[in-house]
């Protein structure tokens, strides 16, 4: 029996829907970069893009766990000498949420070529508000991601 690939015909796209409110950001990500990468698929191949599109609102009520948006931090460097910057996810929570969901979803992806071809599909906003309402998202339930308490 030989080893089944799929083709582009053969891949259906949907969209999703997740309200990341409450949601830990760990948690979330890690469900959107399986829905993006296609691993809920039966016609799963890791070389291919076989993910869906999803569509993340309420970023900016994300809930960071212990005292890590504090203590982590996001680098960036300009490309010149010293030019090296950080900004603590507390502040990047403030100032843009949605930059703070994507770059814990681009972390959990491939890298190279197929991971930012997946990470095309990611649309991410701060509000409840989201202008994809032609596309008919499906709303998309992470269980086990809500907050206690």
């Amino acid at each position: 029996m030989r080893t089944f690939s799929p083709k582009a015909a053969d891949i259906q796209r949907a969209w999703h829907l997740v309200d990341a409110d409450g949601l830990v950001l760990g948690r979330l990500s890690t469900e959107v970069a399986r829905l993006l990468r296609g691993k809920h698929r039966p016609y799963f191949a890791p070389h291919i893009d076989t993910g869906d599109h999803v569509v993340v609102v309420n970023a900016a009520k994300v809930v960071l766990t212990a005292g890590k948006a504090d203590d982590k931090f996001a680098y960036r460097h300009s490309g010149y000498p010293g030019g090296l910057r950080k900004t603590s996810y507390a502040e990047l929570l403030d100032r843009s949420p949605d930059e703070l969901v994507r770059r814990a979803v681009r972390g959990m992806l491939p890298k190279g070529t197929l991971g930012r071809q997946q990470l095309a599909k990611l649309k991410v906003y701060a509000g409840p508000e989201h202008p994809h309402e032609a596309q008919s998202p499906e709303p998309y339930e992470i269980v086990g991601a809500r907050r206690a308490g």
